[in-house]
C-alpha cells in the first residue's frame, strides 16, 4: 500500500531547495566525455585511435554546449606527453596519438575534456589508465613484488628479456626515493633466477609513494633504467557504509563495505561484527572486489568492533560508526524490474519529511510524509528515470538534509545494434563486409553515428569486465567520484549478481555532482570556465608598470594565412579575438601601437593551464609487471615492429648510430639526420618516417622562398617537372623501376599525401608545414601499393603547444598557439589490388578503425575491410549514439583460418 505520495503542497522551503536545484542544473549544465578507443593497451610504435562522445544532460543527448575537446596523454609521473584540440561537431570528434618507438614502458593515461566540464572539477573528466609497453627499444623487462614489517620495507625485482630468460649475474645499481628524498641506495648482483632483493627502512610509512630506480646492464654496450613504483605501507583501507548515512538503535539496516589495498584496488576479506561485549552478532563476506553487504541490528548502550581477515594479512580490526537513537533508515529495494521499492522508517520523531529523487538536477520523483506514521512505503515506476545514476534524498521539515543513497537505474532503452558478415569464418587478407542494423528499444529503425574498432582478439586479449564502454563511461562513472575498477563488469553480463555487485558499488562510492548546502541557500555559483565554442586568443597589455592600457588598438596577425585583425582593449587592459579557427601551430603575431608614453608596453597572454591531479587505482597495478594479456601483446608487438622496420614500413623512427664527436669531427651529417627526424617525427609516410629519396624540412622550405609549394620544390627535386602537370603536381621524368619490374617514365601526376590523406583539395600554409619527404624509388614507393606507381610525395604538417618566440620588440608578440590538431586517416591495406604488398607480412593488431560510421533512416550502414595475416578470433566493436541521446554497443566475433 502507498503510503505517500506526490507532494502537491511541499513546505515553501523544499519548494525553494528545488527551485534551486533547477536554476543551479540550467545555469551549469553537465557535460560528459567518453572516448572510444581501438585497444585497452597499446605498444610504443602503436597509435592509438580514439572518437569522442560529448553528451549532456539526464538523457545523454551529444552537446552543443561545447566546441573544443581537450585530450591528453599523461605518464605516471603526471606529465603531459601529447594534447591536441579538436574540433567538435554535434558533439563529436576524433583523433590520434601516435606513440614513438622511444616511449617508456609504464603506466599512462588519457584524459578528454571540455572547458566548460572544468567547473565540475577533474573527477567527472574521462580519464582511463592505458598501459603502453616497449618491445621496440626495450631489451629488460621487470616484476616486482614488496612486503612490508612495520618500519622495514623489501622489494624483490625479476628482471628477464622478451623471452623470460632471466638476466643472471648482472650487477644493479639502485636508488630508493619518497619525496625526492633518498632513503637507501647501493649495488647488487642478480641472483641465478634474475631476481634482486632490496631491503630498506621507511621511518615516515605512509607519506607517499616509493620510487625505486634501477639501472642494468643487459649487455656490454647500454644501460637501462627501470623504475618501479611502490605504495607506501601495506595498509588496507576498509570502510562501512550505513545504507542512507547512519545505524539506528533497534532498527536492522544493510550496511555495505569496502576494502581496498595499498595499490588502490579492491581486495576480498571476510570477518565477524562483535560487541563490546566480544559477542559475534553478524559476519560478512566481500563478494565482488573486495565490495559486500551485510544486514545489522544495534543495540542501545553497545559499541560494535569489525575483525577482519584478508588473503596474506594479518587479522585488523575497525570500529564501526556509532548508532543514533533517533532519526530515520531509507532502504531502497532496486530489484523489481517494474518498480523501485523505498521504505522509510522514523524512529523517536515524528516529524514530516520530503523524499526528493533526482538525476543530474533534474528531479525524477518528490513524495511527501504522512504525520504520525512510523512507516512510509512506496513504489516509484521504474519508467520516470532514464538509466544511470539516481540520488534518493530525505529532506526534514525545514529542508535540512536527513538521508542520502544513490541508486543505479538500468532500463531498456538502450539502441540494439546488430552486426552480420556473409560468413563467420574468413582466410588471411580475405575482404570482410560488415553490415550495421540500430534499432531503438521499441525496434523502431533510428539514424545514428558510430565507431566500430576491429582488432585480432588472439594477439590482443581482452578482459571485457575491465573495459571502460560506452555505456560504463556514460551510464556509471561519469557521474562517480574515484576509480571503478572493472567497469563494465555491471554491463558485459546481465545477471542479478552483477546488479546486485552494482547497487553495493552505489552505497560504497563517491556522488556529489550538487551540495546541498549551495542548493538550499539557493546560491547559483557562476561558472568560472566559459562554454567554449570556438579557439580564442586573449590576454592584456600593460606598462611596464604593470598598469593596463586601456583602449588601445590590438592586431592579430596569422603568419600562415596573412590574415590580420584588430580589437580594442578593456578598461582593464584586457583583449581577446574570438571565434577563430586555425591548425595546429600555426604562426602569429600580435601587434599593438606603442607611439608617445607608450613606447614600452608588455604584451601578456592568458594561461590557462590545466592543474593535473593524480590517479589512484590503477598506476600501481601495472608498474610493477604485466599481466598475461600485455605479455601475450608484447611479442606480438615486437613481431609487428621488426617487421615494419625490416620492409621500412609503419611509420617507426629510426635511431641514429652513437657518435663520438671531438674537436676534429664534422657536425653536419649528423646535426642534419637530427634535424630530419624531428621534422619527420609525426609523418604518417607508409614507409616509415625519414625513410626517403629526399627530405625538405621547414628550415629548407623558408630559405628556397616561392609562394606556393610546388613553386619552392620547383627545380629542387631531382628527376621531377612540375610542369608537365596542369595541377602542378610534380611528375616522375627519369626511368624508374615500376610495380611490375620494367622500367618507365610516368605522365601522372605524383600522389600527395597530407597527414596521412591522399590527395586532400588543399594544401597547407607552407609555414605550417614540418616536413616534405619524396618518395621514388620502389624501395619506398612499394609501401603504397598501386598508388605509389607514380611516386608519393609525404607533407606533414606541424603540431605542438602554444609557443611564445622569445626575443620580441615591445609591442610586437610572436607566439604559436595550439590550433586544432588535423587526426590521420587509418590505413587499411587493399589487397584486391594485384600489385599490392604481397611479399610483405600484415600483422597488425588493430585491423581496422572507423571513427564515423552514420546509419541511414533504415537504420543500416556497412563497411569493409581486409584481415591481416594473423589467424585466430577477430573482434568488432561498434559503439556508439542516435540522435535521441540513446547509446548502444555490440560486439562481434568470427574466426580467421
Amino acid at each position: 500500500m502507498m503510503l505517500f505520495g506526490f507532494a502537491a503542497s511541499a513546505q515553501s522551503i523544499i519548494d525553494q531547495t528545488l527551485t534551486s536545484l533547477q536554476k543551479q542544473a540550467a545555469a551549469n549544465p553537465f557535460e560528459k566525455v567518453y572516448l572510444h578507443m581501438d585497444k585497452p593497451y597499446y605498444g610504443a610504435g602503436d597509435t592509438i585511435w580514439f572518437k569522442g562522445y560529448t553528451v549532456t544532460g539526464t538523457g545523454h543527448r551529444l552537446s552543443g554546449i561545447s566546441g573544443i575537446l581537450n585530450v591528453e596523454l599523461l605518464n605516471d609521473h603526471n606529465a603531459v606527453i601529447q594534447n591536441i584540440k579538436l574540433p567538435m561537431i554535434a558533439g563529436l570528434s576524433y583523433g590520434d596519438f601516435p606513440l614513438p618507438d622511444t616511449l617508456t614502458e609504464g603506466s599512462y593515461r588519457i584524459r578528454a575534456w571540455t572547458n566548460w566540464m572544468r567547473n565540475a572539477g577533474p573527477d567527472y573528466f574521462f580519464d582511463q589508465m592505458l598501459p603502453i609497453i616497449n618491445a621496440a627499444t626495450n631489451k629488460v623487462f621487470i616484476k616486482a613484488g614488496y612486503n612490508y614489517a612495520d618500519q622495514n620495507t623489501g622489494a624483490r625485482i625479476s628482471y628477464t628479456d622478451i623471452d623470460h630468460k632471466p638476466y643472471n649475474g648482472k650487477e644493479v645499481k639502485y636508488e630508493v626515493k619518497q619525496d625526492n628524498k633518498t632513503l637507501a641506495s647501493g649495488s647488487a648482483v642478480t641472483d641465478a633466477q634474475g631476481n634482486l632483493n632490496i631491503s630498506f627502512i621507511n621511518k615516515t610509512p605512509g607519506s607517499g609513494s616509493i620510487n625505486i630506480i634501477t639501472k642494468l646492464k643487459p649487455d656490454d654496450k647500454k644501460q637501462v633504467t627501470k623504475e618501479i613504483l611502490l605504495p607506501a605501507t601495506a595498509t588496507m583501507d576498509v570502510q562501512f557504509f550505513p545504507e542512507g548515512g547512519y545505524l539506528i538503535n533497534g532498527i536492522a539496516s544493510k550496511v555495505a563495505f569496502k576494502a581496498v589495498g595499498n595499490d588502490g584496488l579492491g581486495k576480498d576479506i571476510k570477518g565477524v561484527i562483535t560487541d563490546d561485549q566480544n559477542n559475534q552478532v553478524a559476519t560478512f563476506t566481500s563478494t565482488h572486489l573486495g565490495m559486500g553487504a551485510f544486514m545489522f541490528a544495534p543495540e542501545t548502550g553497545k559499541t560494535y568492533t569489525a575483525k577482519i581477515t584478508y588473503t596474506n594479512g594479518p587479522i585488523t580490526t575497525v570500529v564501526l560508526p556509532k548508532a543514533r537513537d533517533d532519526g530515520y533508515i531509507m532502504a531502497v529495494n532496486n530489484t523489481n524490474p517494474v518498480n523501485i521499492g523505498v521504505k522509510i522508517t522514523s524512529v523517536n520523531t515524528n516529524d514530516p519529511f520530503t523524499l526528493i529523487v533526482q538525476s543530474g538536477g533534474e528531479v525524477c520523483y518528490e513524495g511527501k510524509s504522512t504525520p504520525g506514521k512510523t512507516m512510509y512505503i512506496t513504489d516509484i515506476p521504474r519508467s520516470k528515470f532514464s538509466s544511470g545514476v539516481v540520488r534518493f534524498t530525505l529532506f526534514s521539515n525545514s529542508g535540512e538534509p536527513l538521508n542520502e543513497r544513490a541508486a543505479f537505474i538500468q532500463n531498456p532503452d538502450k539502441l540494439n545494434l546488430t552486426i552480420s558478415t556473409a560468413q563467420k569464418k574468413y582466410a588471411p587478407r580475405q575482404r570482410v563486409r560488415v553490415e550495421l542494423n540500430s534499432r531503438n528499444s521499441d525496434g523502431q529503425a533510428v539514424i545514428g553515428n558510430f565507431s566500430a574498432a576491429v582488432v585480432d582478439e588472439t594477439e590482443v586479449p581482452i578482459d571485457e569486465t575491465a573495459e571502460n564502454t560506452i555505456l560504463s563511461t556514460l551510464l556509471l562513472t561519469s557521474d562517480l567520484k574515484g576509480y571503478i575498477e572493472k567497469p563494465n563488469y555491471y554491463f558485459a553480463g546481465n545477471n542479478p549478481k552483477a546488479q546486485a555487485d552494482l547497487d553495493i558499488l552505489m552505497l560504497t562510492q563517491g556522488y556529489s555532482r550538487y551540495e546541498w548546502k549551495k542548493i538550499i541557500s539557493n546560491e547559483v555559483v557562476p561558472p568560472l570556465y566559459t562554454r567554449e565554442k570556438e579557439l580564442s586568443i586573449s590576454g592584456r597589455i600593460m606598462t611596464l608598470w604593470d598598469k593596463p592600457v586601456v583602449n588601445n588598438k590590438v592586431y592579430l596577425i596569422n603568419k600562415s594565412s596573412s590574415m590580420t585583425i584588430d580589437t580594442v582593449t578593456d578598461k582593464n587592459g584586457r583583449f581577446i579575438f574570438d571565434k577563430l579557427a586555425f591548425s595546429d601551430t600555426s604562426k602569429f603575431l600580435i601587434k599593438t601601437p606603442t607611439e608617445g608614453d607608450k613606447d614600452n608596453v608588455k604584451i601578456e597572454l592568458d594561461d590557462d593551464k590545466l592543474t593535473i591531479t593524480s590517479k589512484s587505482g590503477e598506476t600501481l597495478a601495472t608498474t610493477a609487471g604485466m599481466d598475461s594479456s600485455l605479455n601475450v601483446y608484447l611479442k606480438v608487438n615486437k613481431q609487428v615492429y621488426d617487421g615494419e622496420v625490416k620492409y621500412g614500413i609503419g611509420g617507426h623512427s629510426i635511431a641514429l648510430k652513437e657518435v663520438n664527436i671531438n674537436t676534429t669531427t664534422t657536425r653536419t651529417k649528423s646535426l642534419r639526420q637530427i634535424t630530419q627526424e624531428k621534422a619527420t617525427m609525426y609523418s604518417a609516410n607508409l614507409a616509415g618516417p625519414g625513410n626517403a629519396d629526399q627530405i625538405f624540412t621547414q628550415e629548407d622550405l623558408e630559405t628556397f622562398g616561392g609562394s606556393t609549394l610546388w613553386e619552392v620544390l620547383a627545380g629542387r627535386i631531382s628527376g621531377v617537372d612540375a610542369t608537365a602537370s596542369s595541377t602542378g603536381v610534380p611528375v616522375l621524368l627519369r626511368a624508374a623501376t615500376n610495380m611490375t619490374g620494367t622500367s618507365a617514365g610516368s605522365k601522372n601526376p605524383m600522389l600527395v599525401v597530407v597527414d596521412g590523406n591522399k590527395n586532400p583539395p588543399d594544401l597547407p600554409a607552407i609555414t605550417n608545414i614540418a616536413s616534405v619527404e619524396i618518395l621514388k624509388s620502389i624501395v619506398y614507393r612499394t609501401a603504397y601499393g598501386s598508388y605509389g606507381g607514380d611516386g608519393v610525395i609525404v607533407i606533414t604538417t606541424k603540431r605542438g603547444g602554444q609557443e611564445v618566440i622569445p626575443g620580441n620588440p615591445p609591442g610586437i608578440l610572436n607566439f604559436n598557439p595550439q590550433g586544432y590538431y588535423k587526426a590521420h586517416q587509418f590505413y587499411s591495406p587493399k589487397y584486391d589490388v594485384p600489385e599490392a604488398n604481397k611479399a610483405i607480412p600484415d600483422f597488425r593488431t588493430t585491423i581496422y578503425w572507423k571513427p564515423i560510421i552514420q546509419t541511414d533512416k533504415n537504420g543500416n550502414a556497412s563497411f569493409d575491410y581486409f584481415n591481416g595475416d594473423s589467424k585466430g578470433t577477430y573482434r568488432v566493436v561498434v559503439e556508439g549514439i542516435d540522435n535521441a541521446g540513446h547509446i548502444g554497443r555490440q560486439v562481434y566475433r568470427y574466426k580467421v583460418d
